[in-house]
């Protein structure tokens, strides 16, 4: 992500919204990792923008209020950065990773960094780290009514074998903001995110948002798939 020019776009949007002071209070970025700083916003990053972003997307798209979040279950955790950003929404959320044992070391060195309560495995801390499917099954024990699921691109670029064990386990969560790409590989998803949906209750809505900014002059097109009670 890094010093994309789509990024403007975003931080444009951002600085525009209603809510710009809770937007500028996450988009600040520490110095953990050496992140590198966004060209004409000097105080963040590409990739906490962009993070952000998606939030404010998924706030602006449904009736929840982020702060009335209890749990998130993110798949695909990346260096850990979406965690961090809850937590300046809500110390007291609890949170939930589901990645390779690799990232999620990754995930706790970064975590741990920032003095929040982390581990790897369900052992009752603020940020729980999982690698073991049979492990993240126990999500289901989560209270659903305030929890959300989220997945930046890693639940599109992952397995269909892999997938269905998932939607197996997310499939009674009232909240979810997935993106994707149109295709991944030799994977159509838009076929595979419009079977998805199906399979949700219909008292559930769900939208599909084109995502302009990052579609610009490229032919795999990029979407926002948002499902709320």
């Amino acid at each position: 992500v890094h010093n994309r020019f789509y990024i403007i776009i975003f931080l444009i949007e951002l600085f525009l919204d209603k809510s710009w002071v809770l937007w500028k209070k996450l988009l600040k970025e520490s110095n953990i990792g050496g992140p590198i700083r966004f060209f004409c916003y000097r105080n963040s990053s590409g990739n906490k923008i962009r993070q952000v972003y998606h939030l404010k997307k998924l706030s602006e798209s449904t009736t929840v209020n982020l702060k009335e979040i209890k749990n998130v279950i993110e798949i695909g955790g990346g260096y850990g950065c979406m965690p961090l950003v809850f937590n300046k929404i809500n110390k007291d959320v609890n949170y939930y990773i589901f990645d390779t044992k690799e990232v999620c070391l990754l995930q706790y060195y970064y975590l741990k960094s920032h003095n929040l309560s982390v581990s790897c495995g369900m052992k009752g801390k603020k940020i729980s780290l999982i690698s073991d499917i049979e492990e993240f099954k126990k999500i289901k024990m989560i209270n659903k009514e305030h929890s959300l699921i989220i997945s930046n691109w890693a639940f599109s670029e992952i397995p269909i074998s892999l997938r269905k064990k998932i939607e197996v386990i997310i499939l009674d969560f009232e909240l979810i903001l997935m993106s994707f790409q149109s295709t991944f590989e030799n994977i159509n998803n838009k076929i595979y995110f419009n079977k998805f949906s199906k399979k949700f209750h219909k008292n559930f809505k769900i939208k599909f948002l084109y995502i302009k900014a990052m579609n610009f002059l490229n032919p795999n097109k990029h979407f926002y798939f948002i499902l709320y009670k």
